[in-house]
């Protein structure tokens, strides 16, 4: 199963959708979703809303492996079901598209314009359950904020350190260290970024995959692209809406989409399936278009 997987995320054409929003975002895409903080009353509550968000999102006749190649997930989604089918499963057996698993515990206090991730002392054993629960590959998020070498160095070692630790439990890392959008200094940032990548790629046992922020210049991380140690380097939407996101990813040669909230941008739980159905295939075919351009 493994090894069709990585064909299909080396050889498909399209994007991977990020549905792995976690406990401090989940409030927020919910409210986007049209449902309010009085619609639950605790986190069980909330996270079996935003489960039946995404449960309808993947069971939506637009999202095919056709066009969405891979999902992440976060935790609490791998364990549970879709249609009394393990969702990690039903995902690969029922709409062709490669599950991912978010690991990643949150983020540190920023020291030297950067956030490392927080320590996964569990890590192994999330590891060894998504396995079993038949995910392909995982992501783990940390945020550059400034030009700092020192500060970008650290991120990304880590990000290398953890993505040894996933291969050697069998499975492909994503590795995203995310360039905030709006600050100053993005281009002197994103070259740092670049040359520690292309350093820490030279030493990796295996392929891995980067998640990346749309690049101030165009074509920027060709280099990633064309790495024989890079499978895919993807591009999250960072805070831009979808139209403006896709003119961007379109530009550059190679990178296709992870988008979040670009994906489900005007989705709400008060529409019909049919205009659901309508709105997300519309959007799909949007970011598959840009994902497929370059």
């Amino acid at each position: 199963m493994a090894k069709t997987m990585m064909e299909h995320m080396r050889k498909g054409e399209g994007f991977i959708a990020a549905l792995d929003q976690s406990g401090g975002s989940t409030p927020k895409a919910l409210r986007l979703y049209g449902i309010t903080e009085d619609a639950y009353s605790n986190e069980t509550e909330m996270y079996d809303l935003i489960h039946a968000m995404r449960a309808r999102i993947i069971k939506s006749s637009a999202f095919t492996g056709d066009k969405v190649v891979g999902a992440i997930l976060f935790e609490q989604t791998m364990d549970r079901d879709i249609d009394g089918i393990p969702t990690a499963t039903y995902l690969w057996e029922k709409r062709g598209v490669v599950p991912f698993l978010k690991i990643d515990k949150g983020l540190e206090e920023e020291k030297n314009g950067c956030q490392m991730l927080k320590a996964m002392p569990t890590l192994d054993a999330l590891l060894e359950r998504a396995a079993e629960a038949g995910i392909f590959g995982t992501k783990e998020r940390s945020v550059i904020s400034a030009a700092d070498p020192m500060g970008i160095a650290s991120v990304v070692a880590q990000q290398f350190e953890i993505g040894e630790q996933v291969l050697g439990a069998g499975m492909v890392p994503i590795l995203e260290p995310e360039v905030t959008i709006s600050i100053a200094d993005k281009i002197d940032a994103e070259a740092m970024l670049r040359d520690a990548l292309l350093a820490g790629l030279e030493t990796v046992s295996s392929p891995v995959m980067l998640k990346l922020s749309l690049p101030t210049i165009d074509n920027f991380y060709l280099p990633l692209v064309e790495h024989p140690n890079v499978i895919k380097v993807v591009a999250l939407s960072g805070g831009y809406a979808r139209n403006d996101a896709n003119a961007i990813l379109a530009r550059n040669k190679g990178m296709i989409a992870s988008f979040s909230r670009a994906l489900t941008e005007g989705l709400t739980a008060q529409m019909t399936d049919a205009e659901f159905d309508a709105a997300l295939g519309e959007a799909i075919d949007s970011i598959y278009r840009a994902s497929i351009a370059g």
